[in-house]
């Protein structure tokens, strides 16, 4: 049970009426070419591949105790950062957007996951030369805040906005200063509001909601993946798990070190959504 209300209501972004949904979620399995992938901020630390597909099961364990029938995919030898699936679509309760996403070698991911969401939305495209990740895409409620960053472009934001528009949806366009995506630095919380590293990124658009501000201690801590009530965190930041859970939410935490080495944290490792309500 949460004590600050529950889920967001899709058109305020404040607490929701208690549903019962059908959770999918959409994962693909780490590609053993992982360490030659994108990174950006990183370093080219080492990545134990034995080590990356148990955390990855594991990782899919913690999406199915918090109530989401996984769809793996099996990874691709020659698509380094498939594992990262979040960055090719969003999916809302009307339609699934694919998108153009900025780093040239990972445009050919996008493919396969939208065979996979054609069985659950209709689909729709941002096309070049718009650029979006969607790793840059903060949903809470109708508000859909979207970074400006290495990956992302104006015209990707805007794209992006034509397309929701006619759902209404409100697209804000978030400077991302410091980090690869928004969501390295900023996640929409069970109640709406958000937690985030207000140092990564400019906080000025996104004004009006209540921030959680991380541990200074946990500089990565803003990316945390929500599934209903319950919050999925990197066990790496043991203060933001304290803070979630002293706030009244149900933290799991998941080990994801090597998935971190590639820039990757607990969001960018799954598309999740509801089918429809029981």
């Amino acid at each position: 049970m949460t004590a600050r209300g529950g889920p967001v209501d899709r058109e305020t972004g404040g607490p929701q009426r208690q549903t019962t949904e059908r959770l999918v979620a959409i994962t693909r399995g780490p590609s053993p070419r992982m360490a030659l992938g994108e990174r950006t901020y990183a370093d080219d630390s080492p990545i134990d591949g034995t080590l990356a597909a148990k955390q990855h099961e594991e990782y899919q364990n913690a999406l199915r105790r918090c109530g989401a029938r996984v769809v793996s995919i099996p990874g691709c030898s020659e698509l380094a950062d498939c594992v990262f699936v979040e960055d090719t679509a969003i999916v809302v309760d009307e339609i699934a957007v694919m998108m153009s996403m900025g780093a040239l070698s990972r445009r050919d991911e996008v493919p396969t996951i939208e065979a996979a969401l054609r069985d659950f939305r209709t689909i729709a495209r941002v096309e070049l030369p718009a650029r979006i990740d969607g790793g840059d895409v903060v949903c809470s409620g109708r508000d859909v805040f979207v970074g400006l960053s290495k990956r992302t472009n104006a015209a990707g934001v805007d794209a992006l906005r034509t397309i929701l528009a006619p759902f209404g949806y409100r697209v804000t366009a978030v400077p991302v200063l410091h980090c690869l995506h928004l969501k390295s630095a900023c996640s929409a919380l069970p109640d709406g509001s958000l937690l985030v590293n207000a140092g990564l990124i400019s906080t000025s658009p996104i004004q009006g909601r209540e921030f959680v501000p991380v541990p200074p201690a946990e500089q990565l801590a803003g990316d945390v993946l929500v599934i209903g009530e319950r919050i999925i965190a990197s066990d790496a930041f043991p203060e933001t798990i304290s803070l979630l859970a002293a706030r009244g939410w149900e933290v799991v935490p998941v080990s994801v070190s090597e998935f971190a080495k590639a820039e990757g944290g607990v969001t960018c490792m799954s598309l999740v959504f509801n089918t429809g309500l029981d």
